[in-house]
């Protein structure tokens, strides 16, 4: 693609990075066979490459941005199917970051959607602050018809139930059983944290059974994702820095092997943190912890997988494997989990269309319900249709998505191969 980009505008290295983004797009169109919106919506310019041609305009002109080109680029998941079937290898993932940025900087918003916003950046990525949201959503619930759609959305996305805060959250070193083989941080999260305490505590539960040391580091908390996919640029890397510093004394300290995650969103911003603090004094940091994050399957396989537990009762039980967006488009790991799953002695079975998105990715099912919703019917369906016990998923946004509608159980995939190795059975399974 022809770039019209001004010596003085390529100066700036987010200009630089982009121009260079959209020189290697050849315009193919293969993008818009993956693409959930453009499946849904059949609009040219909610494909990827309708929406490079936007953006494209957009930081040319140096204008700021309009009604159109939020519109379209606000509908845009993030899911990065595209960027897995792109020829050409077109980094959409970064274009995309700098259009939300500078569509937060340079674009109002009318009063409603600021408010939104606001609202879920607020809230979010706090635990305690969404747990009272919860409560709150539940006394509004009796009155949701007459919401508007997105608090409409909101309200009927609260959880029925709500665990207790875990011990397990807090800073601490939890020790590995029997002889020390690695020392990891684990991300706990920050929805998470919230709403569902059995994950973190079953990824516990698995890496100390492996012999890992794990630490839940002072200072560690949102990875910046929620903000940073809304454009929020300020609030997601004060949230990367916080983890680059708790993280860097542990290197600095007692030393880490990894970086773990078990919230696929949150890895994939984790391993992007060098990009994002690219030329700044964090770069090196940065660039250090991210190489060393992995999620938690992509560690496991990397460890190995011990002994499953004859009592388990998991062996030949049929697994809904669903692929996160993050995970296999994101992150690249795709078969890691699907392996270890089998190696625990389940069936796994994927649905037709693997890369079809749940329509989670973040805040996209409380901003864009409607697209969303029609997402979320179809990933069920498709999911419905291999006839699972259980449905695995490796990432909160999606498991809330998909058990909100699906009849199988929905449970992360670190449960599943907690209570393959000697865990007890995951609640959602055991009734709980």
């Amino acid at each position: 693609m022809q770039t019209n980009f001004t010596p003085e505008q390529l100066q700036d290295p987010g200009i630089a990075r982009s121009n260079k983004i959209l020189r290697s797009c050849v315009h193919c169109g293969f993008c818009t066979a993956t693409c959930p919106t453009y499946q849904v919506l059949g609009d040219e310019l909610d494909s990827p490459r309708g929406r490079i041609y936007l953006i494209k305009e957009m930081l040319e002109t140096g204008r700021p941005a309009d009604a159109k080109t939020v519109k379209h680029v606000d509908r845009c998941l993030g899911c990065l199917a595209c960027m897995s079937t792109c020829p050409s290898g077109v980094d959409y993932m970064h274009l995309l970051d700098h259009a939300r940025a500078h569509i937060e900087k340079t674009w109002k918003r009318p009063l409603y959607d600021r408010v939104l916003r606001g609202v879920l950046a607020a809230i979010l990525p706090y635990p305690t602050r969404f747990r009272v949201a919860i409560l709150g959503a539940w006394a509004a619930r009796p009155f949701r018809k007459a919401m508007p759609r997105e608090l409409r959305a909101m309200v009927e996305m609260a959880p029925r139930d709500l665990p207790p805060p875990s011990l397990f959250d807090q800073p601490q070193v939890i020790p590995a059983q029997g002889e020390r083989k690695r020392r990891v941080a684990l991300m706990t999260g920050c929805a998470q944290k919230a709403l569902d305490t059995e994950i973190n505590e079953a990824t516990i539960r698995l890496l100390t059974r492996h012999g890992c040391e794990v630490v839940i580091a002072e200072g560690a908390g949102c990875c910046g994702a929620l903000t940073h996919h809304m454009g929020k640029a300020d609030s997601s890397h004060a949230f990367a820095k916080a983890n680059i510093k708790a993280w860097t004394r542990e290197i600095d300290g007692e030393g880490l092997d990894a970086v773990v995650i078990n919230a696929s969103g949150c890895g994939t911003t984790v391993k992007d943190y060098g990009v994002m603090f690219e030329d700044t004094p964090y770069e090196r940091k940065a660039q250090k912890i991210a190489a060393m994050t992995r999620d938690i399957t992509e560690f496991m396989e990397e460890i190995g997988l011990g002994p499953v537990a004859e009592d388990a009762g998991a062996k030949g039980l049929r697994v809904g494997y669903h692929a996160a967006c993050s995970l296999q488009h994101g992150q690249k790991v795709t078969a890691a989990p699907k392996r270890l799953l089998k190696q625990a002695g389940f069936e796994v079975a994927e649905p037709a269309d693997p890369h079809l998105c749940c329509g989670s990715a973040g805040t996209y099912n409380l901003l864009q319900p409607e697209i969303a919703g029609q997402l979320q019917d179809r990933k069920v369906a498709t999911l419905e249709a291999v006839n699972p016990d259980v449905i695995s998923a490796g990432n909160i946004g999606c498991m809330v998505q998909i058990g909100a509608k699906a009849g199988a159980p929905v449970v992360h995939t670190a449960q599943l191969l907690d209570w393959a190795t000697g865990g007890p059975v995951p609640p959602a399974l055991a009734g709980g």
